[in-house]
């Protein structure tokens, strides 16, 4: 076999649902040669990404640092570490990301309950506090900000609908945060997971995550040290969590003063994910979603302008992607080839009922900028007239720049 040439990545501007182009200050981060998983730098540097994540999740909370894996890593760590087979839990469900968390939940043995409302809109607080009374569950798991639909979660009351019947609140916050507000504390949001591949603007591969201190006592209590490492007082506590890999009582030790050996870090994607704090902290959290919140709406206005219909309910639809139907006649797919093919620009479709019908566009993390936004809009223009849409010359970009005029 002839092996292959060295790796040449073709130039793409990601303006689709995630991920997205990865910052160049991120990239530059990665670069850097790697350490013993116990070196002091490689300590002192998870130290310094944990205080950075306090401040990006605004949190107060001790447990905050990183799971090696996808985003999805981060989901199924928090939910197989806080359930045990039996246990209830309900989950409000408006798109696929909801859908993912039942079934996540019911892998890990839970007696699953929903909520369920139509693609394109969230769920009422209200709705949500009657399937508490009824289930009373242990655990609510909800999406803030679900990009199959673009539709944002409000979460504040339902941290209260949760403190008040005891139960514990977790978010998915992959898509939503860094570009959108998020509160853990004064919201009342017992675990939070996240990802780095879009508001936060780096690579997939690290999940952030923050634990309350009820959350982490409950997680303590199934502590099991592995055989090999245990020391003589380490007495196992609870029902063992069913994954070793993705066992957060274990990871706590891990990134906790014993550095109790769990897994090799992931060192590569640490950097990463110690740079998209470090940006997102030295930019201001208001500022960034202020940013976002500014590019998404000259996004919104702009394919307004193209005279594209826009998906579900926009007073709820996150800052950073829009979902537009797909005009009549016109090939969903054709036009998202012709856009990649052309100027080398992605956007996404979307999931299940939606598939085919919608393309989402993102304006997220490093592509949260006049530029990248107004490129885009001029693009999809041209490729629509290509496929005979009758559109107003400049339309887009010209109601994109109205929303950057005032």
């Amino acid at each position: 076999m002839v092996p292959p040439g060295e790796l040449s990545v073709p130039p793409r501007l990601l303006m689709g649902p995630g991920p997205i182009t990865v910052d160049p200050r991120v990239l530059r981060a990665m670069s850097a040669q790697l350490v013993g998983q116990f070196d002091p730098f490689m300590t002192a540097t998870m130290n310094e990404t944990m205080a950075l994540y306090r401040e990006v999740f605004r949190t107060a909370n001790e447990q905050t640092f990183l799971v090696d894996g996808t985003s999805r890593a981060g989901i199924e760590a928090a939910l197989v570490s806080l359930l045990e087979p039996g246990d209830r839990v309900l989950v409000p469900v408006f798109g696929r990301f909801g859908a993912l968390l039942t079934e996540i939940a019911a892998r890990c043995g839970a007696e699953v309950h929903t909520v369920e409302v139509p693609w394109g809109e969230v769920v009422r607080a209200e709705a949500v506090e009657e399937a508490v009374v009824r289930v009373r569950p242990k655990l609510v798991a909800v999406v803030q900000g679900d990009t199959s639909t673009t539709m944002c979660q409000p979460l504040a009351e339902l941290g209260e609908i949760c403190r008040r019947h005891d139960v514990l609140l977790y978010c998915d916050a992959t898509a939503s945060l860094g570009g959108n507000p998020f509160e853990t504390d004064a919201w009342g949001i017992d675990v939070v997971t996240a990802g780095l591949q879009k508001c936060l603007g780096g690579p997939s591969g690290s999940a952030p995550i923050t634990l309350s201190p009820r959350a982490a006592a409950l997680i303590e209590g199934r502590t099991h040290v592995e055989a090999g490492i245990r020391a003589d007082d380490d007495a196992d506590r609870g029902t063992r969590i069913a994954s070793n890999y993705l066992d957060l009582a274990q990871i706590m030790e891990y990134w906790g003063p014993r550095r109790l050996n769990h897994h090799t870090e992931a060192a590569t994607m640490l950097y990463a994910a110690r740079e998209c704090a470090r940006l997102l902290v030295e930019e201001g959290l208001d500022a960034a979603v202020a940013r976002h919140d500014l590019h998404g709406r000259a996004m919104l206005a702009g394919v307004g302008g193209l005279g594209l219909q826009v998906f579900g309910d926009v007073a709820h639809k996150m800052t950073n992607v829009v979902a537009v139907h797909i005009p009549d006649g016109v090939p969903g797919e054709g036009v998202r080839e012709a856009l990649l093919t052309d100027f080398g620009i992605e956007i996404g479709t979307s999931f299940g009922p939606l598939h085919g019908r919608v393309w989402r566009i993102g304006t997220m993390g490093f592509n949260a900028r006049r530029d990248a936004v107004l490129t885009t809009l001029a693009a999809l223009e041209q490729v629509l007239r290509s496929y005979g849409v009758r559109v107003t010359g400049g339309g887009g970009v010209g109601a994109a720049r109205e929303v950057y005029a005032s």
